[in-house]
């Protein structure tokens, strides 16, 4: 092994060490990083913390890639499990990734879906990372329209005219970031995936204490199957 590789491999490690360390600082201080602290518990000067993440912003930024990165994994394992035809075991399976990744580790849930860190501004390279879970419920989707699997909206999943103004966004943002979505699918959609998500936030953030204890993942399963409903999925 050359001198350089020792070196990259050696700038890996200790990158490694200190998001390890910053990550265990999330479940005590939250966001509130300190390079400082972590500098101490690495036995490191600050300053050699420093060429690493010049910043706690570039800290936070790391940590907020690899924790949108490892929810996007646990999803998409979850989801390529099921058989592509099955739209509803698809939907089931990734909004159980999600919810079984954030029980497991919840200061990094709370890192990217909690309150926004003050001062801090997320770049654009956090972008992809955290649309990775999006994508797979916008495939999906796309999916069900390719096959002619998904019905077109009846009683129960029949949603109320947007404003032309709302419409217009609707139909910019659906012409970006699935085109073959027809808008009220879209529309389905993203309201599930919010809903999803509250789910899962209500529960991390103990808003379920003294209403639901014991069967926590059952109302869970409940409110996805309520959504696909909504959505169309059968």
């Amino acid at each position: 092994m050359t001198a350089k590789n020792i070196r990259a491999r050696v700038r890996d490690e200790l990158t490694s060490e200190i998001k390890a360390i910053a990550r265990r600082q999330l479940a005590t201080e939250g966001a509130n990083l300190s390079l400082r602290a972590v500098a101490r518990e690495l036995g490191m000067v600050s300053s050699a913390v420093y060429r690493y993440f010049p910043s706690r912003d570039d800290l936070l930024t790391a940590l907020i890639i690899d924790c949108y990165d490892e929810l996007g994994a646990a999803a998409e394992t979850a989801e390529a499990a099921v058989d592509r035809a099955d739209l509803l075991g698809r939907w089931l399976a990734i909004g159980h990734g999600i919810r079984d990744w954030a029980l497991a580790h919840p200061a990094e849930y709370a890192l990217i879906y909690g309150s926004p860190v003050p001062g801090y501004r997320a770049p654009q390279t956090t972008i992809g990372p955290a649309a990775r879970t999006t994508d797979l419920m916008l495939t999906m989707l796309a999916d069900g329209v390719a096959a002619g699997t998904l019905p077109a909206p009846g009683p129960d999943t029949a949603v109320l005219p947007p404003t032309p103004d709302l419409a217009a966004e609707l139909d910019r943002i659906g012409a970006l970031i699935s085109p073959t979505v027809p808008r009220d699918l879209l529309v389905r959609g993203l309201t599930g995936w919010i809903q999803m998500f509250g789910v899962v936030t209500f529960e991390l953030f103990g808003r379920f204490q003294n209403m639901i204890e014991d069967n926590r993942r059952a109302f869970y399963d409940h409110q996805l199957r309520v959504m696909a409903g909504h959505i169309g999925l059968r």
